[in-house]
């Protein structure tokens, strides 16, 4: 088992930041890529951006690209940068974790964190 626990969620006004953490732990001794998703009120949850064990492969949904930045402090951390942030940005973002080296786009994430509340006011 892999325990995710986010935080740095919060309220912000349009065009200001925030940044996202993940820690994992639990059986985290073998390779694993991680991954924001988020879901807004009424709304399937989607994927948001991922990146692999290595820290060197990334990937964006069209609606935050050039926006957010997904990164790996380290084994068991990744951090989401969310930059010039929009209302429509409003969700809870829920971190993920892919057993593998690389995040596969059409798989479904093996372990899923509680969920961390950001609101993007007008």
């Amino acid at each position: 088992q892999v325990q995710l626990v986010e935080s740095g969620g919060g309220l912000v006004q349009a065009g200001e930041s925030l940044r996202l953490s993940c820690a994992a732990s639990g059986r985290t001794f073998n390779s694993y890529a991680m991954g924001w998703f988020r879901q807004a009120p009424g709304k399937e949850r989607e994927f948001v951006a991922a990146v692999s064990w290595s820290g060197g492969t990334t990937h964006y949904a069209d609606s935050v690209k050039g926006r957010f930045t997904i990164s790996r402090d380290n084994a068991k951390t990744t951090v989401l940068q969310m930059n010039s942030l929009k209302p429509e940005d409003t969700a809870v973002y829920y971190c993920a974790v892919q057993m593998g080296r690389l995040w596969a786009r059409n798989a479904v994430p093996n372990y899923w964190g509680q969920g961390t509340q950001v609101t993007v006011s007008s």
